[in-house]
C-alpha cells in the first residue's frame, strides 16, 4: 500500500517536463557538435540523463528526513573533497576544479550546491520560524561562506555565485527582518567593492569577464568575443531560426562551445525567437510545479529543501540566459538540464529527486 500511494504521489507532470527538456538539449548537442570535434557529445549526454533519472528514483525512495539527519557528515565530507581538490586535483585552463577517479573526473564544487540546500534547510528549520536574531544570521553565512571560499580559490567563480541564492532563500524564507536584510545587502555591496579593488581573489581574466559585457566591442577578440559572437547567433535567428545544422555561427565553429555554456545561443540561432520563449516557458512552468510542491510540503524542511532547489535554477537559468544575450557576465554557469555536463546534470537530477522525495512523503506525519 506504501509504494502504491508513493507512486500514485510521483510528480509525473514535473517529470514529463524535464524529459522533454532534456530530449531538446541532445537534439540541440547533436546539431551544435555535428561538425567539430565535439561530435558524439549528445550520446555521452543521453548516459549522463539516464543515470540522473536513475539517481533521481532513488533519491525519491529516501526519506528526506533522513537526508536532513545525515547532512552534517556531507557537509564535513563537501570540505575535505574540497580542500583535496586544491592540494591534489587536476588542472585544466588554470584551474583546479576536478578530482580524477579511473576515467571519471568528479567536480565536488557541484554537489556541494546539493548538500548546502539540504543543510540550509535544516539550519533554519531547526530555528523553528523565529525571528532571526544576528548571532543565527553569522552562523548562516558561515555555514555558506567557508564552502564559498574554497571552491573561489580554485579558482571557479561561476559555481561559488550558485551558492548564493541557496543562502538568500534559507534567510528570506527563515524569517529575516527588512531592516536585517537591508543591512547584509549594503555588508554585501561593500565587501563586493573591497574585493574588487582588492585584487586578491579575483583573478585578472575573470574580472575582465565580469566587465566586458557592457562594451564587448572594446575587445572583440579577446575578452568580448564570447560576447559579440553569442549575440551575433541570438539575433540572427530571427523569428523562426536557420533550422537544425543551418546556424552559420554554430557551424562555423565561430560560437564557443556551443553545447555548453553557449547552447542556448546556438538554439536561439537555429530555432529562433519562437524556440527560445518556447524553452524558457519550459522552465517556468518547471519552476512553477516545484514551487506548487514547496506549498504542499508536510513541514518546513520540506518547503526550504524545495525553495532551495528553485533558487538555484533560477538563479542559473537568469544567469546563463542574461550572459547569452548580453545582459550578463560570462561566468561559466550551465543552462540546467540543456548545458552538456555530467556533473550539473546529476546534480539537477539529484535536486529533483529530492524534490519528488519532499512530495512523496506530503500527507506523512
Amino acid at each position: 500500500m506504501r509504494r502504491m500511494l508513493s507512486f500514485r504521489d510521483f510528480d509525473w507532470s514535473l517529470l514529463a517536463l524535464v524529459l522533454l527538456l532534456c530530449t531538446i538539449s541532445v537534439l540541440e548537442i547533436y546539431s551544435a557538435t555535428l561538425h567539430t570535434k565535439y561530435t558524439g557529445f549528445h550520446t555521452k549526454q543521453m548516459y549522463w540523463i539516464a543515470a540522473g533519472l536513475v539517481a533521481m528514483a532513488v533519491f525519491s525512495r529516501i526519506d528526506y528526513h533522513k537526508l536532513i539527519d545525515f547532512v552534517p557528515w556531507a557537509y564535513g565530507f563537501c570540505l575535505a573533497a574540497l580542500a583535496v581538490v586544491l592540494v591534489v586535483g587536476q588542472k585544466v585552463l588554470g584551474a583546479r576544479r576536478w578530482i580524477k577517479v579511473g576515467p571519471m573526473h568528479f567536480q565536488p564544487s557541484e554537489w556541494v550546491k546539493l548538500v548546502l540546500i539540504i543543510a540550509v534547510a535544516r539550519y533554519f528549520a531547526n530555528l523553528g520560524g523565529r525571528s532571526l536574531t544576528w548571532r543565527d544570521i553569522f552562523k548562516a553565512l558561515a555555514l555558506v561562506g567557508v564552502p564559498m571560499l574554497l571552491v573561489i580559490k580554485q579558482p571557479d567563480l561561476g559555481t561559488t555565485l550558485t551558492y548564493t541564492p541557496i543562502l538568500v532563500a534559507g534567510l528570506l524564507l527563515g524569517g529575516v527582518s527588512f531592516r536585517q536584510a537591508f543591512i547584509l545587502a549594503t555588508c554585501a555591496v561593500v565587501l563586493v567593492a573591497a574585493v574588487w579593488s582588492s585584487g586578491k581573489l579575483l583573478k585578472p581574466y575573470q574580472k575582465d569577464r565580469l566587465t566586458s559585457f557592457t562594451n564587448p566591442d572594446n575587445d572583440p577578440k579577446g575578452s568580448g568575443y564570447q560576447i559579440r559572437q553569442s549575440l551575433i547567433a541570438v539575433g540572427s535567428g530571427g523569428i523562426w531560426g536557420k533550422g537544425a545544422e543551418q546556424g552559420t555561427q554554430t557551424q562555423g565553429d565561430f560560437l564557443p562551445i556551443p553545447h555548453a555554456d553557449f547552447i542556448f545561443a546556438a538554439f536561439s540561432e537555429e530555432h529562433g525567437f519562437v524556440g527560445a520563449v518556447f524553452v524558457l516557458l519550459l522552465y517556468f512552468f518547471i519552476l512553477m510545479r516545484l514551487i506548487q510542491n514547496a506549498q504542499t510540503a508536510a513541514d518546513l524542511s520540506g518547503s526550504l529543501i524545495i525553495m532551495g532547489v528553485v533558487a538555484v535554477l533560477t538563479f542559473q537559468i537568469a544567469v546563463n540566459v542574461g550572459m547569452v544575450i548580453g545582459f550578463m557576465p560570462v561566468t561559466g554557469i550551465p543552462l540546467p538540464l540543456m548545458s552538456y555536463g555530467g556533473s550539473s546534470v546529476l546534480f539537477t537530477f539529484l535536486a529533483l529527486g529530492t524534490v519528488m522525495n519532499v512530495r512523496m512523503r506530503r500527507f506523512v506525519n
